[in-house]
């Protein structure tokens, strides 16, 4: 058998791959031997195309010796993660580095990638890996998730059937695991950087990386990679109810090498999901998600009962379509857009300099939260710019667990350090724009108008003489979420890359009304804000008043 012959450390081009840890999984996808997503159909392609276009080495002494650890551990890999171990692990280029020393594992809730995690792990501190003091870091946001997978190593020293043998080689408590002869470390970390600046790991392992919002806390753990040989980083995950985090991030780069848009750069995606929400309903689908099913009978089981529950009630248990079948939904209650099209706002706005355009404001509470967006339509594409206003006496933003100071220094918003944010600071900016665009009238909730109804007077709009006012009812935005349904499924709105506006989208919700209408409300009242979107929704009831696109007689914005 090939995985049982020596290090043959020669480069040579591969036409074919002759090692069982690796083809097995890929000839399960390729055969239908499992049901496979999209992704692991183009990683398979991928995996090929590498071996075949690239001097590699697949080190056959090593992997006999990784495997051997199976017998002390309580299960032994699945085809899945041998295929990631061995690419991970074992698979040199010409100049004897990795191959691929990033790995990002996305599967299913019960796949088992904890346990995998702890593999890796206790592989990377022994003589096998053979790298001197190469510490392996295992993080996650939370102590307990950092120490599931440390738990696993732990427990296997701990066995009473191994404990005499590995008290030779390692020494271990419950917070440290030391290898004798490397000198390497297994250690569990929380999200809390600070005074982790002086780690100089091998390896940095991440779980459950769909709860970290954004990069600050991962860079410093790896900014210590590099200075031990051969460094790696393992993403594992299920996905979650964080967007625009780092786990979309790790998505969106998977996307593009697996579609040949991009190099890989030697990181690995390996991603197993449904590729329709609606595959869901065919049992032999689940496994697209989770790729230990076929070897997992108890765990299809537990399945079967979520799934009888989720389909009773699935806004109560969403949760069985976001974790178990990696196939998110934006909320527990009905989403504005599905994610993918709120994603999808993120294209370029082009130069928009004379253009006419609708002013929407959100001006709900003075001490919260405020926020105006600029609207504006090139046929049937539209375009919005937004400012978001903060009063830092909000008592809402000890809840909030979003970058809200990443996005004041990105511009997207402001704080205001008073009591509350005052009427003239939202006429001053709008006077700001004025002198680049062509406002033609601004739209506001109705209740709230007189807030801001002296301050608007004083810079050119009212609602009774020149009539550039709309005040926003309840009807106007029942009659308008249609249209605005429609702009994302269609995909044609975009805001640039502000992660503020999905924010704010993400967080709304439809709420039924009178005669088969939708209105919106905020999923949590306290800590998920809508501001932005809200004011989005005020432009659009008078999106009707902009002009065609060849209508339009492009002016010097008027200046104040």
């Amino acid at each position: 058998m090939a995985a049982k012959r020596s290090s043959d450390l020669r480069p040579r081009k591969r036409r074919r791959i002759d090692c069982p840890e690796i083809t097995e999984w890929m000839r399960l996808v390729e055969t239908g031997g499992i049901e496979a997503c999209a992704e692991q159909h183009q990683l398979v392609a991928h995996v090929r195309h590498v071996f075949a276009t690239e001097d590699l080495i697949i080190d056959y002494g090593r992997i006999e010796r990784y495997m051997g650890y199976q017998k002390y551990f309580p299960f032994d890999l699945l085809p899945w993660e041998k295929f990631c171990f061995t690419l991970f692990m074992c698979v040199f280029k010409a100049d004897g580095t990795p191959r691929w020393d990033e790995m990002f594992i996305y599967v299913g809730r019960g796949a088992g990638k904890n346990g995998f995690d702890g593999f890796v792990a206790f592989c990377a501190i022994t003589n096998a890996n053979g790298i001197g003091f190469y510490d392996v870091d295992i993080c996650a946001n939370s102590e307990e998730q950092a120490k599931t997978s440390f738990d696993d190593v732990y427990n296997v020293l701990e066995d009473p059937d191994n404990y005499r043998k590995f008290q030779r080689s390692f020494t271990w408590n419950q917070v440290v695991i030391t290898s004798k002869s490397t000198k390497s470390r297994i250690k569990y970390r929380t999200d809390n950087p600070k005074s982790k600046d002086g780690l100089r790991s091998g390896m940095v392992i991440f779980d459950e990386v769909h709860a970290y919002e954004n990069w600050k806390n991962i860079n410093v753990f790896t900014t210590g990679l590099g200075k031990k040989p051969h460094p790696r980083r393992l993403y594992t995950t299920t996905d979650g109810d964080v967007r625009d985090g780092v786990l979309d991030s790790l998505k969106g780069k998977s996307k593009k090498i697996l579609s040949g848009e991009k190099h890989d750069n030697g990181f690995l995606p390996f991603i197993c999901k449904l590729d329709r929400p609606e595959e869901v309903n065919d049992p032999r689908n689940w496994e697209k998600a989770n790729p230990s099913l076929p070897y997992l009978p108890i765990l299809r089981t537990e399945i079967e009962k979520e799934y009888a529950d989720y389909v009773e009630n699935p806004a109560v248990n969403f949760d069985f379509m976001t974790k178990r079948m990696n196939c998110p939904v934006a909320a527990q209650e009905s989403p504005v857009a599905k994610w993918e099209d709120i994603l999808a706002t993120n294209r370029d706005v082009p130069e928009l300099y004379g253009w006419p355009c609708i002013c929407g404001i959100d001006f709900a509470k003075t001490n919260d939260f405020v926020a105006a967006v600029l609207l504006f339509r090139d046929g049937g594409q539209y375009y919005a710019i937004c400012h978001t206003w903060v009063c830092r006496q909000s008592a809402d933003l000890g809840r909030i667990k979003a970058p809200l100071d990443e996005w004041e220094a990105a511009g997207l918003l402001e704080f205001v350090d008073d009591v509350e944010v005052s009427p003239w600071l939202v006429t001053e900016w709008i006077i700001d724009q004025m002198r680049l665009y062509d406002v033609m009238r601004v739209s506001i909730d109705s209740y709230r108008f007189s807030l801001l109804k002296r301050e608007l007077e004083g810079i050119g709009f009212d609602d009774k003489k020149r009539k550039n006012i709309k005040l926003v009812r309840p009807s106007d935005i029942m009659l308008v979420q249609v249209k605005i349904n429609s702009l994302f499924l269609n995909q044609s709105i975009a805001w640039g890359d502000n992660p503020l506006m999905r924010w704010y989208t993400n967080n709304a919700k439809l709420v039924p009304a009178a005669h088969g209408n939708f209105t919106y409300g905020k999923i949590e009242e306290k800590s998920r804000k809508t501001d932005g979107f809200m004011a989005f929704v005020a432009a659009m009831t008078q999106e009707g008043e902009l002009p065609e696109c060849n209508e339009i007689e492009f002016i010097e914005p008027l200046v104040v």
